[in-house]
């Protein structure tokens, strides 16, 4: 759904689709905590290596989502529509 989809939707869908995009974004920053965990976990025991790109590369991936930009876009249309979460 583009911003033009996001406009018609009612109030009621509206605010599902923030409850599910919000628990999308707790998921992924319990995922990015967990991988940059690894990746501290290896620096400390000095085990650099080709596996220690692995999480690294996870990490930018699920920080980079373009569910974040709909999470946000999403949420500027409940403060325009004065909706609280």
């Amino acid at each position: 759904m583009n911003k033009k989809e996001l406009n018609e939707l009612t109030d009621q869908e509206l605010l599902e689709e923030a409850r599910k995009l919000k628990s999308f974004s707790i998921m992924n920053a319990f995922l990015i905590g967990f991988l940059v965990g690894i990746v501290i976990y290896s620096v400390v025991k000095n085990t650099f290596g080709f596996l220690m790109l692995i999480p690294l590369y996870m990490a930018y991936k699920f920080s980079n989502d373009p569910k974040e930009k709909r999470r946000k876009d999403v949420e500027a249309l409940l403060q325009e529509r004065k909706l609280k979460q």
